[in-house]
């Protein structure tokens, strides 16, 4: 499969089906945050942690938009056959202070050992004004093992966000309870330890249920300790 036909099957076009268990919620629901987000752009955006690029096509058809700019480490395994536009060690952003207008950050903010600083560097080099969107996970097993940070709350999350020195910062469920649970449901399937037959049954014996639970989530308009405590992930927009 190529590249493109990878990118439209498992981020811009998932079908929802026994075998799209696994990467249904959370991508489709980081998608439409991204197409939210992308709206709002302008100038030259800067793609943090951009893996393959998959939303690049979204960000770039945005007329406002004039320049994508894809950004990642060296030699990085998700790349797949695509490198990025722009490399870096991790730390320092190799581009000049206030020189790109936006950044998108997306699954990436769990991943980096010290989030306050690496968003200060952000911060850095955006213009001011400058708009930045971010997305993490809340619901999700180990991965990308040892680089697998942290589980953020809007509480923690907003700390680090203010403490980089950003404002204006909205934060917001990517789905609620149902969506968590099929969430779980995925990987659970996906990963936990039983035959292949048995996870192929249960694959299409839970489906059904699992469908409802996309169609039924609700995702919390605010955050407490009771009915709204519950999220698959979070998106956050903020300005500098």
């Amino acid at each position: 499969m190529s590249i493109e036909k990878q990118i439209e099957a498992e981020f811009l076009k998932i079908s929802l089906s026994p075998k799209t268990m696994l990467i249904y919620t959370p991508r489709t629901a980081i998608l439409a945050g991204v197409r939210e987000a992308a709206a709002a752009f302008s100038g030259t955006v800067l793609d943090v942690g951009c893996g393959f690029m998959p939303y690049r096509e979204i960000i770039e058809s945005n007329p406002k938009v004039g320049k994508y700019v894809g950004m990642d480490l060296e030699n990085s395994a998700l790349y797949g056959g695509i490198g990025p536009d722009l490399i870096w060690s991790g730390a320092e952003i190799p581009l000049d202070a206030e020189s790109v207008d936006c950044v998108m950050a997306t699954e990436f903010l769990e991943h980096h050992s010290d989030p306050e600083n690496v968003l200060k560097e952000i911060l850095r080099v955006m213009k001011p004004h400058g708009k930045f969107f971010a997305t993490v996970p809340f619901i999700w097993n180990l991965h990308e093992i040892p680089h697998d940070e942290y589980r953020y709350t809007p509480y923690s999350l907003e700390r680090f966000l203010k403490a980089a020195g950003f404002k204006s910062i909205e934060i917001k469920a990517l789905g609620g309870w149902n969506l968590s649970f099929a969430q779980m449901i995925g990987l659970w399937l996906t990963f936990s330890k039983m035959g292949g037959i048995k996870r192929a049954l249960l694959k299409w014996a839970i489906f059904p249920f699992y469908v409802w639970l996309i169609k039924t989530d609700r995702k919390p308009a605010k955050f407490d300790d009771w009915e709204n405590s519950m999220f698959s992930g979070l998106s956050v927009t903020a300005e500098k």
